[in-house]
């Protein structure tokens, strides 16, 4: 199964990246995952589920110690391992 995460950390800071925002950043650009992309508003990253509930669990635990207070998250099956992309998936 393949999952695409999106994801904010909060409280955000419009002058610089709060340590929180920079932790999540950074497991997720380190985790094996395809279709990361990463902005000042959100977050977005795709992979196998495996790949994916790994990267989530350690993004949520170090975000939080890092100082976020609250992280939104939203997590859509988009297709089986292998099945072709639809039009559009994975440009976001």
């Amino acid at each position: 199964m393949r999952l695409r995460v999106e994801f904010t950390t909060e409280p955000f800071d419009l002058d610089e990246a709060p340590a929180h925002a920079l932790v999540a950043r950074d497991v997720i650009e380190g985790a094996s995952l395809d279709a990361v992309d990463v902005g000042p508003f959100g977050n977005t990253a795709e992979g196998g589920i495996d790949a994916v509930l790994t990267a989530v669990d350690a993004m949520l635990r170090q975000s939080l110690e890092a100082g976020a207070t609250r992280v939104s998250l939203q997590v859509n099956v988009i297709g089986e391992p292998g099945e072709p992309r639809k039009p559009g998936e994975g440009d976001k």
